[in-house]
């Protein structure tokens, strides 16, 4: 039989009556769906997400040197006396000063800088790049907490039906145990026996509920919601199994995962920005214009006015400011690319890890499975054995424990793998 076959047929056996009942009024949850509330809700992407839309504007400023700047000015002066001067003004300018109102532009364009304001946008640009990849690695991230919480609470469920069906089967052993015992045809220690087993499912339903009540609240917490809910968690189809061939895998995490394209924005923003401290050195060129008038003024000064004019800014000594700003800029870069290697390093060791796992999920679920079968074999076997009394209650007990393992086995190999295929999906960068 196959697995995914015994899978469907151990399920469908476990959901007895007054779960399906309860089951029914709960609300369905998909994966997909999940996915989509964690996005809208959780206060982690939504910081991420806005990060990234902060680090847009600096695009936007760094740009701004390539466009003209134009500004207003309205002035309105009187003076003390006709001939009044500044003579101890701190600064070198024209110290006459006349009564007069005006109004006027002032509009200055670069004409050149030698490259530095483009440099300041390609690393503003590149910068929020790396913030972009950032808030998907973010994004990621809890979505692989909300897959692992989502199995994880399938899994519990699982487990909860299994511990249900055994309490309900175990209870109508021991009344039957119960009731031979009381004519003599079953000892006392048989029944002794059954009601110890009924204790046992008891409390592995009691853990198996708290287990699910907990990973409810685990689900909904990453969810975004300040309560728990429950849901009918809608099965996700089992995928197959992953490819031999883990090359695939590690190239997919180095051209994919998020964290790594963001360090390798970074660096290359850094490597723009050491260039555009460079460039700092360099002159800059600017055409400056400015024109106004004055409907009030002092007769020595005309109505209107306008000047135009080339500005050559040529930086000569700074002490040492714009090298040393380069070369924190190149070190930083250095910095980055060192850390890039290193990152690439830790994402072929954990595709590989992610990879092994993931094999070794479908293999010990693919196992779990002739594992049930057998098991299912034994205790109809013991069971039979036991009815006919051939075999003593140790042995039928024994059965019954081990195809109720095997049972949780399967419930628990299945979810796993389902998890270990996110993991893999997270570290190739493929978890959307």
């Amino acid at each position: 039989m196959r697995i995914d076959c015994w899978a469907q047929f151990v399920f469908g056996l476990l959901f007895f009556p007054p779960f399906m009942t309860q089951a029914e009024h709960l609300p369905s949850l998909g994966l997909k769906e999940a996915h989509q509330i964690t996005k809208k809700n959780h206060p982690l992407i939504n910081v991420a997400e806005l990060k990234a839309l902060a680090s847009r504007q600096f695009v936007t400023q760094a740009r701004s040197g390539f466009f003209p700047n134009i500004s207003a000015n309205a002035v309105a002066v009187g003076t003390a006396a006709s001939n009044t001067r500044l003579e101890a003004i701190g600064a070198l300018n024209n110290p006459a000063i006349f009564d007069r109102q005006a109004e006027g532009l002032v509009i200055s364009q670069l004409i050149t800088d030698f490259g530095r304001t483009a440099n300041l946008t390609g690393s503003a640009k590149l910068q929020a790049e790396a913030a972009a990849n950032n808030a998907q690695a973010t994004r990621e991230q809890i979505l692989l907490a909300v897959d692992g919480a989502f199995y994880s609470a399938q899994q519990a469920q699982a487990v909860t039906r299994v511990a249900q069906q055994t309490v309900m089967t175990r209870r109508v052993f021991l009344n039957q145990v119960s009731a031979l015992a009381s004519n003599k045809l079953r000892s006392d220690l048989d029944m002794s026996f059954a009601k110890v087993n009924f204790e046992d499912a008891e409390l592995l339903l009691s853990k198996a509920q708290n287990d699910l009540d907990a990973a409810f609240a685990q689900l909904s917490s990453l969810l975004g919601l300040n309560q728990t809910r429950t849901y009918q968690l809608v099965e996700e189809p089992l995928p197959p199994q992953v490819s031999t061939n883990v090359s695939e895998f590690i190239q997919l995490g180095l051209q994919s995962r998020p964290d790594l394209l963001s360090l390798r924005n970074q660096q290359q923003a850094a490597v723009k920005l050491a260039r555009a401290q460079r460039d700092a050195r360099f002159p800059t060129v600017s055409a400056v214009g400015a024109a106004g008038g004055a409907p009030i003024h002092d007769p020595a000064l005309p109505d209107g006015y306008a000047a135009a004019g080339i500005v050559i800014n040529l930086p000569i000594f700074a002490d040492g400011l714009y090298m040393a700003r380069e070369r924190e800029a190149e070190l930083q870069a250095r910095a980055a690319e060192a850390s890039i290697r290193d990152l690439e390093d830790n994402v072929i060791r954990d595709v590989r890890v992610a990879w092994l796992h993931t094999q070794n999920a479908f293999d010990r679920y693919r196992i779990t499975g002739r594992l049930l079968e057998t098991a299912q074999q034994s205790y109809n076997l013991a069971k039979t054995r036991y009815e006919n009394g051939v075999s003593s209650i140790v042995e039928f007990n024994q059965a019954e424990l081990n195809l109720i393992s095997a049972e949780i086995f399967l419930a628990t190999t299945q979810y796993e793998y389902l998890i270990q295929r996110s993991v893999l999906s997270f570290q190739t960068g493929t978890l959307q």
